[in-house]
């Protein structure tokens, strides 16, 4: 099976780029933050989509794209904000509740249901989110829920978490009503392209400002790239709500990340948390076709 290796490439390269994101533009705020990988991402989106060939396209692809765009703009400014004022293993690993969440959108929009063992896996996957917030001192049941309460990245986070359980779906559905590459790059590209021109005209992040960082800002969106072409074959490959589960395996390469770039505390625990998750993907691989 192919679609597990590209749903882990995908977790590691959304992993990077949340990474490289905020330790490289988290201190210009949250629209020079967005703008840079939409700006820098935008290149390689468009450039590529000139030698992919353009499919029979219908009504229910143009209405997938049309929703998707302000659905994923919405979540993604959420989520970078989460990022750029929580722990990056705060908030990052609450993504892992999309799955969850995939349920009932996979039903509603693509017929689909995981069988008694994906439910099993995606399950575990979310007690890893609990977990997460257990503080060694205190063990009480209730301590992690209220550290969740108390972390405003966290509750955003999981917010942006049943944002993307609605995008995943729906954009499922606009690639099986046109081809995997196909949608992922006209989408990216007028996804990227409006949200970059609008961060700076109604943002007021002046032109000369995305200049300033010109590598960090290719690789910025590079890593975006990658992502969102992984995502789409994996995607397409898979059920929605099995894929997105392994590709919440981001959430440990994103705890590992918060240890060794930001020096993040905890970490063992959110560790143990991740590696919840990590099991969870593993049902969800081996048991839940």
């Amino acid at each position: 099976m192919l679609w597990p290796w590209l749903a882990l490439m995908t977790a590691f390269a959304a992993a990077s780029q949340d990474a490289w994101i905020k330790r490289h533009f988290s201190h210009m705020g949250l629209r020079a933050m967005a703008a840079y990988p939409m700006a820098y991402g935008f290149p390689f989106y468009a450039l590529a989509l000139v030698f992919i060939p353009v499919p029979a396209l219908d009504r229910v692809f143009l209405s997938c794209y049309l929703v998707s765009l302000p659905l994923n703009m919405i979540a993604f400014l959420i989520y970078l904000n989460a990022i750029r004022t929580s722990a990056l293993s705060l908030t990052v690993p609450y993504l892992a509740f999309t799955p969850a969440f995939m349920i009932a959108t996979g039903k509603i929009f693509l017929g689909e249901l995981p069988n008694i063992w994906g439910a099993v896996g995606i399950g575990i996957t979310c007690i890893g989110g609990y977990v997460l917030n257990i503080d060694p001192k205190d063990r009480r049941l209730l301590t992690p829920l209220r550290a969740f309460a108390a972390e405003p990245g966290a509750r955003q986070m999981l917010f942006v978490a049943f944002l993307f359980s609605f995008a995943a779906v729906i954009g499922k559905k606009g690639i099986l009503h046109s081809s995997p590459l196909f949608f992922t790059l006209s989408f990216f590209s007028g996804f990227s392209l409006l949200l970059a021109v609008g961060l700076c005209w109604a943002g007021r992040v002046p032109l000369r400002r995305l200049a300033e960082h010109p590598v960090n800002g290719a690789v910025a969106g590079l890593l975006f790239f990658a992502h969102g072409v992984l995502h789409a074959y994996a995607i397409a490959m898979a059920k929605a709500a099995y894929m997105i589960a392994i590709k919440r395996l981001s959430v440990l390469f994103g705890v590992l990340f918060g240890g060794i770039w930001f020096g993040e505390a905890r970490i063992g625990i959110r560790l143990a948390g991740a590696a919840l998750m990590v099991s969870g993907a593993v049902v969800i691989l081996l048991f839940g076709s």
